[in-house]
C-alpha cells in the first residue's frame, strides 16, 4: 500500500457546486480508481426517510457526482444509484423526500431499492472480527454489488455509535440486511470488516463527502446543522475520514475504527501520511463534539451498559420489534415536529436551503 493517500478538499458555494464537484473528483484521479468499463454503484447514504440537513446525501452531491461522471464520458445506464433499508427508513420515501429522485429523473437513471434485489451468501475469504459471528449463518450481499466500482456519497456528520461517519460506515448501509443494528455492539470491528469485504467485491471504489452542511453532536440524525461549505473526494475511503475527522477537531487515530483499519493497511487514517490537495486545512477546526440521542443512548445501554443482561429478550428476540417502534416514536413524532422542524426552518432561510428548494 502506498504510504501516502491523497484526499482533495475545496471550498464551495451554491451558485458553483456542480462545477466544484468537477473540479474536486479530477483532483484526485477518480476516473483511475473507477474505471468507466465497469459498472458502477451510486451507493447514497439515508439516515432518515425525512429531509433533515446533514442527515443524508443532499441532491446536489447526487447531481454533482452524476454530472460529472457523464461529462466524462461514463455510459447512464452503467450509473446504478442505489440504497438500503433499515428497520427505521424506507428507501424509495427517503429518495423522493431528500429529491434525489428529481435528480434521477432530470438524468435518466433508474433508482433501485435494495431490499427489491437478490441477495446471496458470499463466502469472503478475508478473516472478519465480527460479522461470521454476528451473522452464523452466514453473510448475505446484494448479488449486484459483486464486481461492480462503488462511489460513496457520505455527508459529513458526527455518530453516536461510530464517533464520526463517513466514507467507511456508508457500506454498512450498502453490504449488510436491515437486521444490521445487531453490529452496533461492535461497530468498529464491524466497520473493518466492511473495508475488508469490499476490497474482496469491488474492482474500483471512491469516495465524495459532501461537507457544505454538515451535523454537529448526536448524529445521524438528531444533529445541529452547520454550513462549513466543504466538499471532499478521495479513493481511499479510511483517509477521507480522517480528514473529515480531523476537520471536525478529532484525533483520527484516537476513534477505534480508523485506528483499527489504518493498522490492517485498509487505508491511511494518519494524517501526517496523507496528502491533503485543493484547500490548506491545516488550521481548520470546526469544533464539533460526539452526543448520543436518547435512542442510541438506551441501546448501548442495552448492548453494553447496565442492562446489557436484558439484551437479548429485549433486542435478539420476538420482543424486539418495539424497538424500532420506539426509535420511529421518538424521532418522526417527537423530536422532528418539537426540535427539529425549527432547525430546518432556520436552515432554508440560508443559501443551501434555498438550493435545496430547487430541486422538485
Amino acid at each position: 500500500m502506498k504510504t501516502k493517500a491523497k484526499v482533495a478538499v475545496l471550498k464551495t458555494s451554491p451558485s458553483t457546486i456542480l462545477d466544484d464537484y468537477y473540479t474536486l473528483m479530477r483532483l484526485v484521479d477518480y476516473e483511475v480508481a473507477v474505471p468507466a468499463a465497469n459498472e458502477t454503484l451510486l451507493k447514497l447514504n439515508l439516515s432518515w426517510t425525512k429531509y433533515f440537513p446533514a442527515c443524508s446525501s443532499p441532491p446536489w452531491q447526487l447531481e454533482a457526482v452524476v454530472k460529472t461522471l457523464l461529462k466524462d464520458g461514463y455510459p447512464k445506464e452503467r450509473l446504478l444509484p442505489v440504497e438500503n433499508k433499515t428497520v427505521v427508513t424506507d428507501p424509495r420515501k427517503g429518495a423522493k423526500k431528500n429529491r434525489w429522485s428529481a435528480v434521477m429523473a432530470e438524468y435518466g437513471l433508474t433508482f433501485t431499492a435494495l431490499p427489491e434485489v437478490e441477495w446471496v451468501h458470499y463466502q469472503f475469504r478475508s478473516k472478519l472480527f465480527r460479522l461470521n459471528q454476528i451473522f452464523p449463518d452466514g453473510i448475505e450481499i446484494p448479488k449486484m454489488f459483486i464486481g461492480k466500482n462503488i462511489i460513496h456519497l457520505p455527508t459529513l456528520k458526527t455518530h453516536g455509535h461510530s464517533i464520526t461517519t463517513g466514507a467507511v460506515k456508508n457500506s454498512f448501509g450498502g453490504l449488510l440486511k436491515e437486521i444490521r443494528h445487531y453490529a452496533h455492539k461492535y461497530i468498529h470491528e464491524v466497520l473493518a470488516d466492511l473495508m475488508l469485504m469490499q476490497r474482496e467485491l469491488h474492482p474500483g471504489i471512491f469516495a465524495v463527502m459532501d461537507a457544505t452542511v454538515c451535523g454537529d453532536g448526536a448524529g445521524p440524525r438528531t444533529m445541529v446543522p452547520k454550513i462549513k461549505n466543504y466538499i471532499l473526494a478521495s479513493s481511499d475511503c479510511v483517509a477521507i475520514d480522517a480528514i473529515a475527522a480531523k476537520l471536525m477537531g478529532f484525533n483520527p487515530l484516537e476513534i477505534p475504527y480508523l485506528k483499527i483499519c489504518h493498522q490492517l493497511q485498509l487505508g491511511v487514517a494518519d494524517p501526517e501520511k496523507i496528502e491533503v490537495v485543493g484547500e490548506d486545512i491545516s488550521n481548520v477546526n470546526f469544533g464539533f463534539r460526539t452526543r448520543k440521542s436518547l435512542v442510541i443512548w438506551g441501546d448501548q445501554l442495552l448492548r453494553r451498559g447496565a442492562l446489557r443482561f436484558l439484551e437479548k429478550p429485549a433486542l435478539h428476540s420476538s420482543l424486539a420489534a418495539w424497538a424500532p417502534l420506539a426509535s420511529n416514536l421518538y424521532h418522526d413524532f417527537f423530536w422532528y415536529p418539537i426540535i427539529g422542524k425549527s432547525r430546518i426552518r432556520k436552515f432554508m432561510q440560508s443559501e443551501w436551503g434555498r438550493l435545496l428548494q430547487t430541486y422538485r
